[in-house]
């Protein structure tokens, strides 16, 4: 039996990969770092300090773009992941030909380059009459987050066995109790998971956010592109850090959750 090669055991491929991180990580700790910078000027290090935190989160402006960012991030997730699993259950049911023509139109929104799907929703919305607000934010947030979340529910439907359904129904279950008592439990790493894959593509969505939102419905993305138009600033710097710490923290958790839920859910079929 022929063993699959390590690519890593190669010396030239293991430095390839190294500078590669190296690349993707550097620019992101040189961030970090300067955010703590006490000199107003970036590139000038005078010494260790705070006062850049400190600003950002004495800044209303700065905590009612990350209050827009959190109430468009939560109510797009719950739409989304809620949409989602109605999806993933219609498309596992549904026939091979229908299965394959809405898992492409799925897909559709993850290939189309993002400022087309920007202009597209703008001219809809204004077309439409939807004032641009937190309201037409939400809307486009919700529409292009359903295949984020769809794909982790899909593959964990995929991988669920069809006889616990049956078993369920066998018992005289009605098809609710099925879906409450069986199948919701089982999806649920998956679910959970589609859900926070969602919620960060919200949180540091830029591109249609800029295009669909309007006085009053500025998000984090936006607003600190704002801040970059004049200059970077450490406080710039300093709320890019304060961002790149909440999504760490948002990754591990889901990562953390999943992995109890899916340990628990592998306790629930073999019992």
């Amino acid at each position: 039996m022929m063993r699959e090669p390590n690519l890593l055991a190669s010396r030239g491929h293991a430095m390839i990969a190294v500078a590669a991180l190296i690349f993707l990580y550097i620019p992101i700790f040189t961030l970090v770092a300067l955010s703590f910078n006490a000199n107003d000027l970036t590139t000038i290090w005078s010494g260790l300090s705070i006062k850049w935190y400190v600003a950002v989160l004495d800044n209303g402006d700065i905590l009612q773009a990350a209050k827009n960012s959190l109430i468009v991030a939560s109510i797009a997730t719950t739409l989304a992941t809620a949409a989602a699993t109605a999806t993933a259950l219609g498309v596992v049911r549904a026939g091979t030909v229908h299965r394959g023509v809405v898992e492409g139109l799925l897909s559709l929104p993850l290939l189309v380059p993002e400022i087309v799907t920007a202009v597209a929703l703008l001219m809809l919305f204004v077309l439409g009459g939807v004032p641009l607000g937190l309201v037409s934010v939400i809307l486009a947030h919700t529409v292009f987050c359903i295949p984020f979340a769809y794909y982790p529910i899909r593959s964990r439907l995929a991988g669920l066995d069809p006889a616990l359904i049956e078993a369920a129904a066998d018992l005289y279950a009605p098809p609710w109790k099925r879906f409450t008592r069986v199948e919701l439990p089982l999806l649920s790493p998956g679910i959970f998971a589609g859900a926070l894959l969602a919620f960060i593509s919200s949180l540091g969505d830029f591109v249609i956010t800029y295009f669909v939102a309007g006085p009053g419905a500025t998000t984090l993305p936006v607003y600190i592109f704002g801040m970059i138009r004049t200059g970077i600033t450490p406080e710039v710097n300093a709320l890019s850090a304060i961002f790149l710490l909440v999504s760490m923290v948002v990754i591990t958790t889901a990562f953390w959750v999943t992995q109890r839920l899916g340990e628990s859910g592998s306790k629930a079929e073999v019992s």
